[in-house]
């Protein structure tokens, strides 16, 4: 059976599809991958994607974009007044709650941001059924992981108005890692993969360990001031840098032609992630003016260089906080239009120069085609609830830990299973004794005059039930003991 996997961005949407058994991106009506996440409204019609966002330098006033960033929130959210700064379109208080004042009418219309999010989920609802040729509704959307209750309920809500039956919410990393195939081995053993996330408006960091098919989300950073905008911005600027030198005119107070050039600098930083060189022209950019401008992908680096330095800070302090070296990441996942740059690609590598780095998936597609593998598993399922977001799984109530003496007589214990470990679980451990001692765990072990190391497997069922197994290294002698669970 088909099914969809939809990545709601904040700038842009991307829709994939699941169908014979593999997940693939499909292209809107304009041949484009990636959809702007934009809603411009005329008198008579509402336009959504590449038309919207082209159209917002002589509609900007009716033109709404990065609607995500509201959806779910009372008017007075800071997040909520922090986009009321940033939007052109107005956005006003009514009973509490954000709505876009549009007045491409005769008259204002009042419009709330779930109705502009259910145009763009309908969009990509569109584009996924031209792909399949029939109506097919099933589908996965992702929210990132720091989306509260309110906003992963309204993205739903938004999805089901535009037609959606939403089989699930997951969250992006998670997405992520399915793309890749990455955890669907259940007898692999345990290890951390760091999913950068460099989208349109936001840098999100996230370090997961991965053991027997399951993913546990140990930390993440979220930066909301560092995103792909504000590397068009710089370029931007240094393009009105350069109109300026030229003809001495200075664009930096006129708003439609900083506009213009944004749109410019966007095309031109995409080209550059796979160009040397890239042309920038704007048509009648001022007082009739044509600018064009040729930009090296070396000038791009250089003008960039403090965003991209500050780009990779937060995957120092997220590494810091979990505790882990570099050295303990066994894979790096790059997700987000903006990964797709060369330069901050080598950085990342150069923090990681032993990791495996998984970017052959073009990055701002990469979560969309998790979202359907998701559908493509979930399709057809019974009794999914309609709230369910994450699969149920029983877990230890307590820690596990393992008793042993030092050499100091001091008794040392370690944790194996930490409380809220997903059953079952299994962990290995070496225990240490001393050679002139005749018990441990194992029973009659010979006196020696080293020590005794005993490779123990710790292994806790769904039940609640300890299994040890304990196996002594230089005899190989064995010994299990059974511990039920408590009634």
């Amino acid at each position: 059976m088909a099914a969809i996997g939809v990545h709601f961005g904040y700038t842009c949407a991307c829709v994939a599809i699941f169908k014979d058994g593999r997940a693939d991106v499909v292209a809107n009506d304009a041949g484009d991958r990636v959809t702007p996440a934009v809603v411009g409204y005329r008198e008579t019609e509402q336009i959504v994607g590449i038309a919207a966002k082209q159209g917002r330098v002589r509609n900007a006033a009716n033109t709404v974009v990065k609607v995500k960033q509201v959806l779910g929130r009372s008017f007075d959210d800071p997040e909520t007044q922090t986009h009321k700064t940033e939007n052109k379109c107005q956005l006003v208080n009514r009973q509490d709650k954000p709505h876009y004042e549009i007045t491409a009418g005769d008259r204002p219309v009042y419009v709330v941001p779930h109705d502009v999010a259910k145009l763009i989920l309908h969009k990509m609802k569109e584009t996924a059924q031209s792909a399949l040729g029939s109506d097919v509704n099933e589908a996965v959307i992702t929210v990132p992981f720091e989306f509260a209750h309110a906003q992963k309920r309204a993205l739903r809500e938004a999805a089901e108005a535009a037609g959606f039956h939403v089989l699930r919410l997951i969250h992006e990393p998670a997405a992520a890692l399915l793309a890749y195939n990455i955890g669907q081995d259940c007898s692999a053993g345990k290890s951390h993969v760091l999913v950068y996330k460099l989208g349109g408006t936001s840098l999100s960091v996230t370090v997961l360990e991965v053991n027997g098919g399951m993913f546990r989300v140990l930390d993440t950073l979220t930066d909301h001031s560092i995103g792909g905008e504000k590397i068009t911005e710089v370029l931007a600027q240094h393009l009105a840098a350069e109109f300026k030198r030229t003809f001495k005119h200075d664009l930096s107070n006129n708003t439609r032609a900083m506009m213009k050039l944004m749109i410019g600098a966007d095309m031109a930083k995409h080209n550059l992630s796979s160009l040397s060189t890239a042309n920038c022209f704007v048509d009648s950019l001022h007082d009739g003016i044509d600018f064009e401008c040729n930009i090296s992908r070396a000038r791009f680096e250089l003008l960039c260089a403090s965003l991209f330095n500050k780009s990779i800070q937060p995957i120092k302090a997220l590494m810091e906080k979990v505790g882990l070296s570099n050295s303990d990441i066994n894979q790096v996942v790059l997700c987000g239009g903006s990964a797709r740059i060369p330069r901050l690609q080598q950085m990342i590598r150069d923090m990681f120069p032993d990791v495996e780095m998984l970017n052959s998936a073009p990055p701002d597609e990469v979560i969309a085609v998790g979202a359907a593998l998701e559908a493509g598993l979930l399709v057809g399922k019974e009794g999914l609830a309609p709230e369910e977001e994450t699969v149920t799984v029983d877990v230890s109530a307590t820690d596990i830990l393992v008793k042993e003496v030092d050499d100091s007589g001091a008794e040392v214990f370690t944790v194996l299973l930490p409380s809220g470990t997903p059953l079952p679980a299994r962990r290995q451990h070496v225990l240490t004794g001393g050679g002139e001692l005749s018990s441990i765990v194992l029973r009659n072990l010979q006196p020696k005059e080293d020590k005794h190391d005993i490779d123990t497997v710790v292994t806790m069922k769904r039940d609640g039930s300890v299994h040890v197994s304990c196996v002594e290294q230089s005899s190989g002698r064995p010994e299990v003991v059974t511990i039920a669970a408590a009634s």
